[in-house]
């Protein structure tokens, strides 16, 4: 993501953001978590505050937190066993390096016309058989939010249809609705695949 004013609401409500996904572990994380090699590699892609790169050092794994925003990589930072980087999705590892790949929410700041290309990357940076998790909003269309963050949105045909041509396999999936910073009840659909 490079979208300097999604990534300027970030750095200046990161305190609200805390606040907002300070919650215990959801079924997706734990099993995200206990679908990976014990002591193996996770990547939290975008990783705002940290906090699910924070239960994956927990939880035994080497754990790397990335994201574009400056304040959201240093927060992460700060948790003990997680390696922080201020990075966007573009930097990914050219390379196999990481057992498991976690994407909650971040993917969908980036244009819709680059995320065949991100999703391969992820292919890429993932050992053979490595998890790949995504979270992302149902929709059509790319928007800004009511606080000027950028936002793609997808259906789940073509979530799929993208995944199934970059050689993963969809092991995991579920759908709901929550209401998000900017005050909107959102469709979103969560997917685990393994490549």
């Amino acid at each position: 993501m490079s979208d300097q004013q999604t990534l300027g609401v970030y750095d200046a409500k990161i305190e609200d953001y805390k606040a907002l996904t300070a919650a215990q572990p959801g079924l997706a994380l734990k099993q995200f978590i206990a679908a990976l090699p014990s002591g193996g590699h996770a990547l939290d892609l975008g990783c705002g505050p940290g906090f699910a790169a924070a239960e994956m050092a927990k939880a035994g794994l080497q754990a790397t937190a990335t994201d574009a925003s400056p304040e959201m990589a240093k927060a992460a930072g700060q948790y003990p066993g997680v390696t922080s980087r201020c990075e966007t999705f573009a930097d990914l590892p050219r390379k196999p390096t990481y057992h498991g790949i976690y994407a909650n929410f971040s993917l969908l700041h980036g244009r819709k016309a680059d995320f065949p290309g991100y999703i391969a990357a992820c292919k890429t940076a993932l050992f053979p058989d490595g998890v790949l998790h995504l979270g992302l909003k149902l929709g059509e269309g790319e928007e800004r939010d009511a606080i000027g963050r950028f936002y793609s949105y997808y259906s789940e045909d073509e979530l799929k249809d993208v995944l199934a041509k970059n050689g993963f396999t969809v092991t995991w999936q579920k759908t709901g609705h929550e209401v998000g910073m900017a005050g909107t009840d959102d469709p979103f659909i969560l997917i685990q695949a393994h490549a």
